[in-house]
């Protein structure tokens, strides 16, 4: 398949991760609530810098493992609720997606199943931290972890990492879970955390995640065309772009319903009829 293709498709799945976390009730949840959690975000990347620079090679073979174990019960978790449509019946799923990723690994369908685990997980990643942290928290760290990302793309730190990671392979030709691999282009797990997470911010606002999942998907068709010129790209710019536009909108919203319903009154009172004076009979 050709690059602009598979990476096109990429794209389009990670603007669709928005769209797809449920806003959780859970009582169990509150008691975890604070603005920490957002740190998860950009610490995630830097962390995983640090320690690769270090042991570059023993860490992605521990990442592909940490991936191996985690990611299909938290896509499992997915499919049974977390994710728009998701039902406990469905939750079984996972297994036949892993069994695929497994038995055609390295074709396309086994590549998509495996791309399509790994988003699942960061879904319920992104649900249960919409849950757990305060909205403007989560969203500050979705902007901390893309300008994170692409000062670490810009100053070529992360490519030594990445190529690491992305050619590390479990035993016993087990799928590669921690990243996203479709066709001849590669998508990070980050990329895909990052737009799950975004939707599970909207999600716990109630706002509504198709807007700014179309949003995120066209940024991110449009942020490919930059490939022509580069070979590596901070996938997470597209989805802190999407949260700063939703952002302003929902902002110009509220100053023009502020604004609109003093006016409404007065309009509302200028419209009465002028009372007429009571008239008054001649006396007798």
């Amino acid at each position: 398949m050709p690059f602009w293709l598979s990476i096109a498709c990429l794209s389009i799945f990670q603007g669709a991760l928005v769209a797809l976390p449920v806003r959780l009730d859970v009582r169990a949840l509150t008691r975890l609530r604070g603005g920490g959690w957002a740190a998860v975000l950009p610490l995630s990347i830097l962390a995983f810098v640090l320690i690769a620079r270090e042991a570059e090679q023993a860490s992605a073979q521990g990442l592909t493992y940490l991936a191996l174990i985690a990611v299909p019960p938290l896509a499992a978790l997915a499919l049974a609720g977390l994710a728009r449509e998701g039902r406990p019946r469905i939750a079984v799923l996972a297994a036949a997606l892993f069994g695929l990723a497994w038995v055609n690994r390295g074709g396309l369908a086994g590549n998509a199943a495996a791309t399509l685990l790994s988003g699942l997980s960061c879904v319920a990643l992104g649900a249960l931290l919409g849950a757990i942290t305060p909205r403007r928290w989560l969203a500050a760290g979705i902007v901390a972890m893309a300008l994170a990302d692409t000062a670490l793309v810009v100053s070529d730190l992360l490519q030594a990492p990445n190529d690491a990671l992305n050619a590390a392979r479990p035993a016993a030709g087990l799928p590669r879970l921690q990243s996203a691999t479709f066709g001849s282009a590669v998508m990070g797990y980050g990329d895909l955390f990052a737009a799950a997470v975004l939707g599970g911010m909207l999600a716990a606002e109630g706002a509504s995640q198709r807007g700014p999942a179309a949003l995120a998907t066209a940024l991110a068709l449009g942020f490919d065309l930059l490939f022509f010129a580069v070979h590596e790209l901070p996938a997470t710019v597209p989805v802190a772009l999407s949260l700063l536009a939703w952002e302003l909108s929902r902002r110009r919203r509220s100053a023009a319903g502020r604004g609109a319903r003093p006016g409404s009154r007065r309009r509302a009172r200028s419209a009465r009829p002028p009372a007429r004076p009571a008239s008054r009979s001649p006396a007798p």
